[in-house]
């Protein structure tokens, strides 16, 4: 079982839209696959068109002796099953609380599934926090979607340096861009200075609409528009990564 944690330290990148069409693509290429939305906002679980089991209690999902079989829901998709957010900030408090001072917790928690699935995607929320930590401990490739942007870079930069401070595996941690438009010189910069770093894969998520219209259709990109060039971006960028972790 491979665990990849869609993560990035700020919010509006992509994150979930990339958690949403990567989770998809690996389950249509028949890996069986279950993805876990953390995230407090929901929107992976309201993409899915689920409603998480209310009452399945936080607390006991994160236990020690926890059995996450209560919470997997099934999805239209085939080989595609999730664990959805319930959208309370209480819970994602009482996660982070939980996590305290037991950074492998979460690892501890996904074992269980280990002979289940393939793939298990996490929906992150953004921040540094002990359940961001316990996610870095658990997951296998942290995947971090990056808009080519001045401030993009500072933020790449102060989540290697938390990866140091917390003596985390930094081999985890893999790269991609997100929203570029290669008609700004900008963009064309700071992506061409970044690929030296080596921690980027070389396909790419442009700014589409397509992947905006995620929120009127509440499916992947492949399911209602195949052809574009947004579902074209992502085939591509899942096939690389698939390449870069299985293969």
């Amino acid at each position: 079982m491979i665990t990849v944690a869609l993560y990035n330290l700020k919010g509006g990148v992509g994150k979930t839209a990339s958690c949403v069409n990567l989770a998809y693509l690996a389950a249509k290429d028949g890996f069986k696959t279950l993805l876990w939305d953390i995230d407090p906002q929901g929107s992976t679980t309201f993409y899915y068109k689920v409603k998480p089991k209310d009452a399945h209690g936080i607390k006991s999902l994160i236990s020690k002796d926890a059995d996450l079989g209560t919470a997997i829901l099934a999805t239209e998709y085939d080989n595609l099953e999730i664990i959805g957010s319930d959208n309370a900030v209480k819970s994602f408090d009482i996660m982070v609380e939980e996590m305290k001072g037991q950074k492998s917790r979460l690892k501890g928690i996904l074992k269980q599934l280990e002979k289940e699935y393939d793939f298990v995607f996490i929906d992150c929320p953004p921040g540094f926090s002990a359940l961001s930590e316990n996610i870095f401990h658990a997951a296998d490739v942290v995947l971090m979607p990056i808009i080519p942007t001045t401030l993009s870079i500072r933020t790449y930069n102060m989540v290697k340096d938390y990866f140091k401070e917390k003596d985390l595996d930094s081999t985890k941690l893999m790269c991609f861009f997100t929203m570029a438009d290669l008609r700004k010189n900008m963009h064309n910069e700071i992506m061409e200075h970044l690929y030296k770093d080596k921690r980027f894969f070389q396909n790419y998520i442009p700014y589409l609409s397509d992947v905006e219209k995620m929120g009127i259709h509440r499916q992947p990109i492949e399911e209602f528009a195949p052809s574009s060039y947004a579902a074209k971006s992502y085939r591509d960028l899942w096939t690389e990564i698939k390449e870069g972790v299985v293969e």
